[in-house]
């Protein structure tokens, strides 16, 4: 299958995300973030796709930096992106920018066609 033209450029910005010290380091927290504002788009139809996304990790000397995070998820809005891809570039984001000991995404798509996808990943850091 072949994607929309309009979608062959991402608007996907990591730049967006920002962190903040996590003063803490070696007390073993987890932090669990969720929106059910999550929005891209179907690359094949171009229609909307919707989402909760929950994001828990447990930080190692960097904390997300919350307002980036709903800048950074802002930014698939108009991106052509199948549900298994936005799991897996949301999660790689988060390690590349704030390397937690762990990590779990999950993306709960609403129903289209009658059918409901879930997708989840997990990381854990080696040691």
């Amino acid at each position: 299958m072949k994607y929309r033209k309009y979608n062959m450029k991402s608007g996907i910005n990591p730049k967006l995300l920002k962190t903040i010290n996590y003063d803490y380091v070696g007390k073993k927290i987890e932090i669990n973030i969720s929106t059910n504002e999550f929005t891209c788009v179907c690359p094949w139809s171009g229609l909307p796709d919707y989402a909760t996304i929950k994001l828990n990790y447990i930080p190692n000397k960097k904390c997300i930096e919350l307002k980036s995070l709903k800048y950074y998820l802002q930014s698939y809005r108009n991106v052509g992106i199948v549900h298994e891809n936005v799991v897996n570039r949301i999660l790689d984001d988060i390690i590349k920018l704030c390397d937690p000991i762990e990590a779990h995404i999950e993306a709960e798509f609403n129903i289209r066609g009658g059918l409901k996808t879930t997708v989840k990943r997990d990381y854990v850091k080696e040691r």
